[in-house]
């Protein structure tokens, strides 16, 4: 067995894969995340705009940004992390690029993002 066999073994036996929604950069998600304080655990609700997905299979990323009293705070989640619980879909946007990277450059009116019409 190579390298890539090995790598392709565990993720199809070890990997928990859940099933999430299908989203893309530019659509505004909101991520129920556990927890773990001590020996309590919660739910926290991470509510932001994809600036994009990156990577595949197992490792497969996405980053998400929100704009928390006045400082962007942008978190980097597993898409197969055991810590979430499920992600919904909100707004689907309407973006020309799989990374918006120059969302952070922008400001309240001009931060926003077209909405997809059904």
């Amino acid at each position: 067995m190579n390298k890539a066999e090995v790598i392709n073994y565990v993720e199809e036996n070890f990997v928990e894969k859940k099933e999430f929604p299908v989203f893309k950069a530019g659509d505004t998600i909101t991520v129920h995340y556990k927890i773990k304080e001590g020996n309590k655990e919660r739910t926290q609700n991470f509510q932001g705009v994809v600036l994009q997905l990156s990577g595949k299979g197992a490792t497969k990323t996405f980053t998400i940004r929100k704009i928390s009293g006045n400082i962007g705070v942008e978190r980097i989640i597993p898409i197969f992390s055991p810590f979430i619980e499920k992600i919904v879909v909100n707004k689907r946007g309407v973006v020309r690029r799989a990374r918006i990277f120059y969302l952070r450059k922008l400001r309240g009116k001009k931060a926003r993002i077209k909405e997809e019409r059904m």
